[in-house]
């Protein structure tokens, strides 16, 4: 998981993000009609996402030039009116967009912050299920704040998380939007382009340009997409169960980062013993080609199938890294197969990966961070600094945006999830676990939803336990260790990491 924070970009730099009418026929009048609103309501980014429909399906359509490093693109969206629309929005920022269509027919089209604003030629009816296709260019390069493009020397790699898929394409950026996608890149010679999920074909098209077709298997939250063209070699490996593995490599660095990349079916069988089958169609590893501190700020992200990576990271010994591509691979279940309903619920994504990373570390007798090496001693560290952490954070899953990715929804979700299993025992724990992971499979879940499965499986009502430790203003009694105790918030201890530049800093995991 990652945030970074960007300098805006210049006036001339952003004219997509100024009001834009394009002429079209005669259309609905907005004004007199029903427009969709133009907000999901998150609490923690309440301008983000479109309400009124929603998608199905993005067909993503990208070419890139290696001369001019801009992307040409159409992005095609399938989706369904909930009521009727005389005007519906996407999220789009720093896009140059070209035409709208609307089921074929020309819309027109304004763009205002970071909405792009579609008036059809008439309203159309609840229920209905319309395409929209939307052709732009984007320029990788481009100052955005936020942005998702990380720009490389021989392409890009894209880092949506959380609230910039929409600088890539045209969308409806929340995690609650869960879409099939397909993805087409097309790439000059001596470049490949790779996506999330699996490739579907390979088309020469006979000008030295090659077009690459992948397909995702299962639903992808925006924030997790990857699109990604460079010099690569793709390495292929059998996983556990005949699962694909193929990691997508900088020629260059192949033979360096080998033994990082090995280490994945280990992982992913560590795994699948306590979460069970892998989710997805294929997993891998993409050590994006830029390890520059200003490149992206963060050390992995959980990109659906394919986990960004800065290469120099995995060029460490497997004890500096295991435990953290452990914490990245957790997320194939926690944040990517079963996603936050609202950002407010990240804990769910970032306590559980760090839950099951750290307990990877301990098995292994690899110390920590703090030189601890069981999760009982990093846990009592821990639920000392409880206090000052709700103080200077706020409860575990009650982030705001400046806190989002703080070490509250880090080590203080690894809390809550060792105080349930202290609760409940072990094998009920697992049992929540799996439930939950079924329950919600390809879809979003929020902490009310977690709180009910633990309650449902555990037979005994968990709202008023989960509740405290989610989001009271103290830190509750831990069970089974009533001589734990929380440092008070008055005396000197150490303010928690509150960087939103650097967030996997706050990984216990690292």
């Amino acid at each position: 998981m990652r945030y970074r924070t960007r300098v805006t970009a210049p006036a001339a730099l952003l004219g997509t993000m100024a009001a834009l009418s394009v002429a079209a026929p005669a259309h609905a009048d907005p004004e007199t009609g029903t427009p969709g609103p133009e907000t999901l309501g998150d609490p923690v980014f309440p301008g983000l996402g479109n309400d009124g429909y929603r998608v199905s399906a993005y067909d993503l359509d990208l070419a890139y030039d290696a001369s001019t490093r801009l992307v040409d693109a159409t992005a095609t969206l399938t989706l369904t009116t909930t009521q009727e629309l005389s005007r519906l929005s996407l999220d789009a920022l720093g896009l140059d967009v070209h035409e709208v269509l609307l089921d074929g027919v020309q819309a027109a089209r304004e763009q205002v912050g970071q909405k792009l604003r579609i008036t059809p030629a008439a309203s159309l009816a609840a229920q209905t299920t319309a395409t929209v296709s939307v052709t732009y260019t984007a320029d990788p390069r481009a100052a955005l704040a936020p942005t998702a493009w990380v720009p490389t020397p021989d392409g890009f790699a894209v880092c949506p998380q959380p609230n910039a898929a929409h600088t890539v394409f045209p969308c409806n950026d929340h995690p609650s939007d869960k879409a099939d996608f397909t993805f087409r890149i097309t790439v000059p010679a001596g470049l490949k382009g790779v996506a999330s999920g699996r490739l579907v074909s390979t088309e020469d098209l006979g000008d030295g340009r090659t077009a690459y077709c992948y397909r995702s298997r299962e639903p992808i939250a925006t924030e997790l997409v990857q699109i990604t063209v460079g010099d690569y070699v793709i390495k292929d490996r059998q996983g556990p169960h005949g699962l694909p593995l193929r990691d997508v490599v900088p020629t260059a660095r192949a033979t360096a980062l080998e033994p990082a990349l090995a280490l994945t079916p280990n992982l992913v069988s560590w795994i699948e013993q306590r979460l069970g089958a892998f989710p997805f169609e294929t997993y891998g590893l993409l050590p994006c080609n830029n390890d520059a501190s200003n490149a992206f700020d963060f050390t992995g992200l959980e990109t659906q199938t394919l986990t960004l990576y800065k290469p120099n990271f995995l060029l460490q010994a497997e004890k500096s890294i295991g435990s953290h591509m452990m914490h990245e691979l957790v997320h194939s279940y926690f944040g990517n197969s079963v996603s936050p309903a609202t950002w407010s619920d990240l804990w769910l994504n970032e306590g559980h990966a760090d839950f099951y990373g750290l307990l990877y570390r301990y098995e292994r007798g690899w110390a920590d961070s703090l030189g601890l090496t069981t999760m009982e001693a990093r846990m009592k560290d821990t639920y000392a600094r409880g206090d000052q952490w709700r103080k200077t954070s706020g409860p575990v899953a009650a982030p705001n945006e400046a806190n989002l990715f703080d070490s509250q929804r880090y080590l203080g979700g690894v809390l809550v999830l060792y105080a349930l299993r202290q609760q409940v025992g072990e094998s009920v724990f697992a049992a929540i676990e799996a439930t939950f992971l079924e329950r919600f499979r390809n879809a979003s879940a929020s902490t009310a939803d977690y709180i009910a499965v633990a309650s449902e499986v555990s037979g005994t009502d968990q709202s008023g336990f989960l509740g405290d430790w989610l989001y009271g203003t103290k830190t509750p009694r831990m069970p089974g260790h009533p001589d734990w105790t929380v440092t008070p918030v008055s005396s000197a201890l150490r303010q928690p990491q509150n960087r939103p530049s650097a967030p996997h800093d706050n990984s216990a995991t690292l």
